[in-house]
């Protein structure tokens, strides 16, 4: 899904000023970026499905007269013993059955999401920050002022990374805070709105700690990055 599927031409140039205004006053470079989702999380819904493929062992094993006269019931056969071969390969189609049907239910991206867990979410999601303010932020200024606000909309999750210099002065809880301005407008679905206020915030410390010099120049980009 493409940024603009969140945000419009008015909501972008809302942002981008927003970055502008705020580095008018600071000699600190701010980078938004939006992004649909952070990860795949391929792993995660791969480990869904062996525990769904180990839980139907376990129950084969618990309740073998059930599955197997249910077995014999829907094809159509007479009561048996059965032979050891049999056995294994009845429990491997059985696993593989259910491994595969837990794949295919979560391909349905909201049950996938829900699925993962909170935690995980939230380390994927600092993870691909860190990643793009390496890329696009990092070193690339000359008093190393750059700071990244990253917006990943599928886990509904938001991060600052500022660089050492930044960190160095201004507690984490500071970012935590202008993270928590976000929230009332991304709930109420104005992403622009939301995005604007945290640079606002980040702006108005970055001033204080970092105020702007007269040769100051624009070194990273205004606008709103989609990755």
């Amino acid at each position: 899904m493409s940024i603009a599927a969140h945000l419009s031409e008015a909501d972008l140039a809302k942002v981008t000023e927003a970055v502008h205004a705020a580095e008018l006053r600071s000699a600190g470079e701010i980078v938004t970026v939006l992004t649909e989702q952070s990860d795949g999380y391929s792993d995660v819904a791969l480990v869904w499905c062996a525990i769904v493929g180990l839980l139907a062992l376990v129950a084969l094993a618990v309740f073998p007269d059930f599955y197997l006269g249910l077995y014999d019931r829907l094809t159509g056969g007479w009561a048996q013993q059965w032979p050891a071969r049999e056995l294994f390969a009845l429990a491997a189609a059985v696993v593989t059955i259910k491994f595969a049907a837990a794949y295919v239910l979560q391909l349905w991206s909201p049950l996938r999401f829900f699925l993962i867990p909170g935690r995980i979410k939230h380390d994927r999601v600092r993870a691909r920050a860190v990643t793009c303010f390496r890329m696009g932020a990092e070193q690339r200024t000359a008093g190393k002022t750059g700071i990244l606000i990253y917006l990943s909309m599928r886990e509904r999750r938001a991060e600052i990374v500022a660089e050492q210099a930044i960190a160095a002065l201004v507690p984490a809880e500071v970012w935590g805070e202008a993270l928590a301005l976000m929230l009332p407008h991304l709930k109420a679905g104005r992403v622009a709105d939301g995005m604007v206020a945290a640079v606002e915030r980040v702006g108005a410390v970055l001033a204080e700690h970092f105020p702007r010099s007269d040769d100051d120049k624009n070194e990273l980009p205004d606008r709103l990055i989609e990755v």
